[in-house]
């Protein structure tokens, strides 16, 4: 398909954030852009005021009569989460338009380019974040598709006004449903592979094997950048570096500091060390990322002063070791932890900044099936709280399992400080038990919990 010769996209699940920077950029070629979610959120709010036509019902009397009436112009795009039996998704393909997942046409719209991919469990966004922002710091001819919304940039897609054929796609590589193999990298990084999304993959040997897959994309010129643990599992034979938090490798931290909550090290790298780096984020996962990030720069030869400047300016992803509040009697940081390697990181992270303080939990678990699979590792990850408070889980696109519930996560646990509130009484419950430091964690709509319970606790500590 020439996309070029496009008059109208439309796309089922337009409300997600990968399909949102889909949306934006077919908008920003001139397309007639349009869709559907079941929800609405600030995002689809963001879009309806950029013209973005969206409605919330399933069905097909919303839907432009354009696109009704057009099939050889129009592309309909739809995310694997929508079910099979949505009525639009059912019209379009039995009316024979143009469909295609999410992924596929993202594999489009890379192609002819310098691509930049970064896959992983974990860490995946705000690596991708970072090396798009050290990019654009250093003056790169580059565009980015982002799995969360920068907060320098205050959106999930980047786009030059003039993309050419130089323009360099940074793009956030997904694993889920084996997107990420729609991809063909000129530069890969592979964050983590523990094992995730078992519902997709059965077990960890069969996604390890994607992971090979995705890295045998790679371009015969091109570069893997990935852990020494990761290179252990997968089957790759192309030029590999190595980074590491503070293990040898061809990439590490040296000499971490911290200081008042900031961190301040160097990087060794195989040309030299970077030296003094103050990163703008907490957090020593985000120390690792930014080190990942650091070995795409050198590769694409971006001077070291600049990847100084772009770390030391890098404002974060929201959602992702996100501060709400900061103040003497209270920190309030939230985060889009969802697995339990990401609870036990983001909790860890904590801890080190504020040792001595009480930390207070709230996890919303995300997927039936994800809290069946990880059911103990999620019980110990959340026991290195001094408190934990449960919401119930939430679903996405599943069907509630029998004997899977929050309840039978907190039974798992080993800590006497642990309970289980509704979302309506969350607040109340929170502030009855005033924190020192409160951490939110989840991939559902916990999101939406985050500004009242902000509210009430700046009102709790008069600020």
């Amino acid at each position: 398909m020439n996309l070029k010769d496009l008059k109208y996209v439309y796309l089922i699940g337009i409300g997600g954030i990968g399909m949102s920077g889909l949306a934006r950029y077919f908008k920003s070629m001139g397309k007639h852009v349009s869709g559907y979610d079941k929800t609405p959120s600030d995002l689809t709010a963001e879009m309806e005021a950029e013209g973005i036509k969206i409605h919330f019902k399933d069905d097909m009397s919303l839907v432009d009569n354009e696109i009704k009436h057009n099939t050889k112009d129009t592309l309909i795009i739809y995310t694997p989460a929508v079910p099979e039996d949505h009525s639009e998704l059912v019209y379009f393909r039995s009316h024979n338009y143009d469909l295609h997942k999410r992924a596929g046409v993202l594999g489009w719209i890379t192609q002819g380019h310098y691509t930049v991919a970064i896959a992983g469990t974990h860490g995946k966004t705000t690596t991708t974040t970072l090396v798009t922002h050290i990019l654009k710091s250093a003056k790169a001819d580059c565009m980015a598709f982002l799995g969360g919304v920068s907060k320098n940039y205050h959106t999930n897609v980047l786009l030059d006004h003039t993309v050419s054929e130089n323009t360099v796609v940074v793009v956030e590589a997904d694993e889920y449903d084996r997107s990420f193999l729609h991809l063909n990298p000129n530069i890969a990084i592979i964050t983590s592979i523990d094992p995730d999304h078992l519902d997709i993959y059965n077990d960890a040997a069969s996604m390890h094997q994607s992971y090979s897959m995705f890295a045998n994309r790679i371009d015969k010129n091109g570069s893997l950048v990935t852990k020494q643990k990761v290179n252990d599992v997968i089957h790759y034979s192309g030029k590999t570096y190595t980074y590491s938090l503070n293990q040898k490798a061809d990439y590490y931290a040296k000499n971490i500091t911290i200081n008042e909550g900031h961190y301040s090290y160097d990087i060794a790298t195989p040309s030299g060390d970077i030296k003094d780096i103050k990163l703008g984020i907490p957090g020593l996962h985000n120390i690792e990322n930014s080190i990942a990030a650091t070995a795409v720069a050198q590769l694409m030869k971006v001077k070291n002063e600049d990847i100084k400047i772009a770390l030391s300016t890098f404002e974060g992803v929201q959602r992702r070791f996100d501060y709400q509040i900061v103040s003497p009697k209270l920190v309030f940081i939230d985060d889009y932890a969802h697995h339990p390697e990401e609870l036990s990181a983001c909790i860890n992270s904590v801890k080190a900044m504020y040792p001595g303080k009480k930390i207070t939990g709230i996890f919303q678990p995300h997927l039936y099936t994800r809290t069946r699979d990880f059911a103990d590792g999620f019980a110990k990850s959340l026991d290195l709280l001094d408190k934990t408070i449960l919401l119930d889980i939430y679903p996405a696109r599943e069907e509630a399992i029998p004997g899977i519930d929050s309840n039978m996560l907190l039974n798992k646990m080993h800590s006497s400080n642990k309970m289980l509130s509704t979302k309506a009484e969350l607040v109340d419950v929170v502030t009855k038990d005033m924190p020192e430091v409160l951490v939110t964690m989840g991939a559902g709509d916990i999101d939406r919990l985050i500004e009242p319970l902000r509210t009430a606790l700046l009102k709790k500590i008069n600020v």
